[in-house]
Formats: C-alpha cells, structure tokens, sequence
C-alpha cells in the first residue's frame, strides 16, 4: 500500500496550479489592441455625439433637448418602454416556464420561434405589420370601422417593438431555469403547494435577478429600436415620433446641433441601463459569494 504522495498526482497539481503567464510584451499588445478598439469605436463615437450637441452653445443644446416636439418624442418613449417591458417579463417567464419545466410536442419549434426576430430584420417585421393591420387591408379596415387604428399611431409603435423585443427575458430565462432543474418545484408539489405558491415561493425568487436583467436588456432594445418603429409610426411630428425618429428627422433637415443634443438623451439612457446593470451584476456575484 502507497502511503507516500503519488509523484504523478503532485506534478499534476503543480502544473494545474501554476498561472500561466504572457510574455509581457504580449500583455501590452492586447491591452493597446483592445483600448484602441474601444477608444475608436464606443468613446470617440460619444464624444463627437456631446461636441457636436454643444457645439453652438449650452443655450442651443437646451433649447434643443426642451423643445415640444422632443419632449414628446422622449415621453413617446418611455411610455412604450413602460408597456413593452411588463409584458415581455410575463411572456418570457411563461415560455421560459414552458420550455424548461415540462416536455411536450413542438418544445423544440416554439423554442425556435422565439429567436425569429433575431432573424427578420425589424425593417421588415414592421412592413409585415402595416400589410397586416394597414387602414387598406381587412383586417385594418374592420378595426377602423370600429374605432381602433393601430398603424401610424402609438399601439402600433407598441405592437412593432414587443415584436423586436420579446425573445431578450425568455432567451435570459430558459437556460436558468434549465440549470436549476425541476427537483425544487415538485418538491413543492410534493408538499401540497398550488401552481400559484410554487411559483412566487420557489421560482420567483431563484430567477429574479434573470428576470430583471432580461428586463433591462429588453427596455435597452425598446428605447433605441428604429427599424420597426420607422415603418409604423408615419413619422407624424408630437405624435408618433420616438427619439431615433426625431434624431434622423432633424438630422435630415440640417439641424445637425438639435439632432446630437437629442441624440445625447440616447447616450444617457443607454449609459443608465450600463450602470443598472453593473449593480445589478455586482449584487449577484455577491449573493454567490454569500451562499457559497
């Protein structure tokens, strides 16, 4: 019987252990190769977005973010974001639900269902919309007779971007949900609890940080979408104008200051998002740190 350490097992670990290190001039090259990606293609973008905002003045870029028609286009916004973002987290924990926690027929192409905005462009997915629900189609026509008008107006700036947005809290969920398995709700079951209990007691709580995360991702999406939004809207100035709207319209028309000081409430709602995110991230790995 061997009872000293085995030669093999101890010069295994001694060269799993071992950190491998980079010749330093090759750590210098990745580092330069990745800050000059950065710098060329995030900071120089946002930067050249605030000079040209401020370039005739702090007053012109005030003047320009305060304007009517701006306002309108940013509550425009984020009354869409509001709605979009609700019901894609109740569609995607339902089909994240769905998929993970039981077998059926067709699991595999309703899972493939749910990546088919990534593969139709949005340009696209809203001409789809104005042939289905245009005032000169049937079905267009009869909800018109009835009061309801959808295309080039706000629903159907709503209806074009839950197109574009929906798979981003299902996509986050199921491989979640995939990894915690079933062992904890049919424990439930087990117990006596209901469809409901197992649900906000066990589910609810081993997903939320997914759920939330998917959630910012999906109002990230919803904010800056323009493809189907574009095609929908009708471009009707105060009325179905979100902000990349307004952006490409005063853009269009020479107003190149007014435009990147517009384009700049992009900028800081897309820097909020990073920022909620990180905390987000920050309080999962510490929530780890502290089961473990």
């Amino acid at each position: 019987m061997q009872t000293g350490p085995n030669p093999d097992k101890t010069a295994l670990r001694h060269r799993t252990g071992t950190s491998h290190q980079d010749p330093l001039a090759v750590r210098v090259i990745l580092i330069f190769l990745t800050l000059l990606f950065f710098g060329g293609f995030v900071f120089l973008p946002l930067a050249l977005v605030f000079a040209e905002g401020f370039r005739k003045g702090a007053a012109v870029y005030i003047e320009s973010i305060r304007e009517p028609y701006a306002i309108a286009a940013l509550e425009l916004t984020l009354t869409t974001a509001a709605i979009v973002v609700p019901l894609n987290a109740v569609f995607g924990v339902a089909a994240a639900w769905a998929v993970s926690k039981f077998t059926f027929r067709g699991k595999t192409f309703l899972v493939s269902l749910l990546d088919l905005p990534f593969a139709v462009s949005p340009v696209i997915a809203g001409l789809i919309f104005v042939l289905l629900l245009g005032s000169r189609t049937t079905l267009g026509s009869w909800l018109g007779e009835h009061g309801i008008k959808l295309i080039f107006s706000t629903p159907g700036i709503v209806i074009a971007t839950l197109f574009v947005t929906f798979p981003f809290v299902a996509r986050e969920l199921i491989p979640l949900m995939e990894s915690q398995g079933r062992e904890e709700e049919e424990a439930a079951v087990t117990l006596g609890a209901k469809g409901w209990q197992v649900f906000s007691i066990v589910t609810l709580p081993n997903i939320r940080w997914g759920l939330l995360y998917g959630m910012i991702l999906c109002m990230a999406r919803s904010i800056g979408e323009f493809g189907a939004v574009s095609v929908v809207s009708g471009h009707i100035r105060g009325m179905t104008n979100t902000i990349p709207l307004h952006v490409e319209i005063l853009y269009s028309e020479y107003n190149y200051a007014a435009s990147f000081a517009v384009a700049s409430i992009l900028v800081f709602l897309a820097l909020a998002t990073i920022v909620v995110r990180s905390i987000m991230e920050n309080a999962l790995h510490n929530q780890q740190q502290t089961q473990f």
